[in-house]
């Protein structure tokens, strides 16, 4: 029988012999023939890391951005280049200037690196995830995710401009979510929109189902304590029988998780190997 699983690639730490981590992240979903890269890293280990765990990034069916930003997507021409030409879902946002502030309050360009290039206009056939969308039987995407709570934002300072004068909402943000016997299985990027915000949205769109796993960044390093507090209590009405956070999640945050759910949090270095249910 085919496999249906998600294997991290991509992600801050590492976890066996021979792989490398770094800032960004990447997961391979595989389910049944089908493979799908979502998100990139930033290109420095991916390819490397999926030799090392036997993962042909060239046969992907499918290649998911869940925003913008160049910890997502600086792996993308790479994996163009190997896989020929291969529908890149994505929001058109997801393609325009975005920008951080530096701590003298100078911009600095934390985009997609190759937005520009032309190998990705030639390569890639895209496909724009104004809403929700099926990448193929059994995942779906969010598309722009309402936002709803009120404990919620994108999670820092990011701008459309190099003056960081305009706020970047990111409306590109978007996750994967993939059913399973056991309920629905969540794959966040970063969860801008909000991972709350997220999962009430993925629960609206699959008609209340369980949700039986979240696993990627939740972007709350730096979530105050009324976040936090808000985000631990959301959970647990949730519902939520695994979480898995990484990336952007944040030290804290993810210890804060690991505490109030003993038992329920899984950790998911580069390796991570994660069986789905039929």
């Amino acid at each position: 029988m085919a496999e249906r699983r998600v294997t991290v690639l991509v992600e801050n730490t590492a976890g066996g012999r021979g792989l490398l981590g770094e800032h960004g992240l990447s997961f391979w979903i595989e389910l049944g023939s089908k493979r799908v890269l979502f998100d990139t890293g930033q290109g420095h280990v991916l390819e490397g890391n999926a030799r090392k765990l036997g993962v042909r990034l060239k046969t992907a069916d499918a290649i998911v951005l869940s925003h913008g930003h160049y910890d997502h997507t600086g792996g993308l021409v790479g994996v163009l280049k190997a896989a020929g030409r291969v529908r890149v879902f994505a929001h058109p946002v997801a393609f325009a200037g975005k920008y951080g502030r530096n701590p003298d309050g100078s911009g600095r360009d934390i985009g997609m690196p190759s937005r520009e290039d032309p190998d990705l206009r030639e390569r890639a056939e895209l496909v724009w995830t104004e809403g929700p969308t099926e990448v193929l039987e059994g995942l779906r995407l969010t598309g722009p995710v309402p936002r709803v709570t009120d404990f919620e934002d994108t999670g820092g300072a990011f701008f459309t401009d190099s003056a960081c004068t305009d706020p970047d909402l990111l409306v590109d943000d978007q996750s994967a979510f993939i059913e399973t016997a056991s309920g629905t299985v969540v794959v966040l990027g970063c969860a801008h929109a909000g991972v709350i915000n997220t999962l009430r949205y993925i629960r609206e769109l699959t008609g209340d189902r369980p949700i039986d796993t979240v696993m990627g960044g939740m972007h709350l390093l730096s979530a105050g304590a009324r976040r936090m507090a808000r985000t631990v209590e959301e959970l647990g009405r949730l519902g939520v029988r695994r979480l898995m956070p990484c990336h952007c999640t944040g030290f804290e945050a993810s210890a804060r998780l690991w505490r109030e759910f003993p038992g329920g949090c899984v950790a998911s270095p580069v390796g991570t190997v994660l069986a789905l249910e039929d």
